[in-house]
């Protein structure tokens, strides 16, 4: 069985047993966190498919730690008489969480 969650603006397809990055929140690792926001249910015989969201559907991870994601550059450069150059990066933090149960009401 596998469902479609939306965390942040983002929709994972995840199983039970996945590990999947998700956008930075204040959990300690072993903690549990609660996905209750389902589009799609799926991998059976009857597919749900919520109108937004499945109804009293939900998806239980486990918080594995926190990771940084790659590192984006960006760079301004101005030619001739100004002669500016300017270099920046940026890394987008992350927790790791493994999927443990989905929950199907």
């Amino acid at each position: 069985m596998y469902a479609i969650i939306d965390d942040s603006g983002q929709q994972f397809r995840v199983q039970e047993g996945d590990q999947i990055e998700v956008d930075l929140r204040e959990a300690e690792p072993g903690a549990t966190l609660t996905f209750d926001r389902v589009v799609l249910i799926g991998g059976g015989e009857k597919t749900l498919i919520g109108k937004p969201h499945v109804a009293g559907a939900t998806v239980s991870a486990e918080v594995l730690g926190e990771t940084k994601g790659e590192k984006l550059i960006s760079g301004k450069y101005r030619p001739r008489k100004r002669s500016t150059r300017r270099r920046t990066g940026y890394r987008q933090h992350y927790i790791s969480v493994r999927i443990t149960k989905i929950n199907v009401a």
